[in-house]
């Protein structure tokens, strides 16, 4: 099962979220569930656009760390394609 960027950043957030800082959990929620802009973003916590930026790719990166780390998306979405293919969808 191949996810958009999108769908893999929300669902690695949902694993993975508490280990990030606060303010990379605030900007992935902003970017990733609420779908605000980084100019938006950046009004909201008063920073420039470029902090933004670079806080959600590091955030980014760390998700996808913890990924190749942990696996936690691989196995959900392996036990989905399972049940899925079970249940004949």
């Amino acid at each position: 099962m191949k996810l958009h960027k999108f769908e893999r950043m929300a669902l690695l957030s949902d694993f993975y979220s508490e280990l990030l800082t606060d303010r990379q959990q605030e900007v992935i929620k902003y970017y990733y569930e609420q779908d605000l802009s980084l100019g938006e973003i950046a009004e909201n916590l008063q920073i420039t656009r470029q902090g933004v930026h670079d806080i959600l790719k590091r955030a980014e990166k760390a998700l996808e760390n913890y990924e190749v780390k942990l696996g936690l998306l691989a196995g959900y979405l392996k036990d989905k394609q399972s049940l899925d293919s079970q249940e004949g969808r």
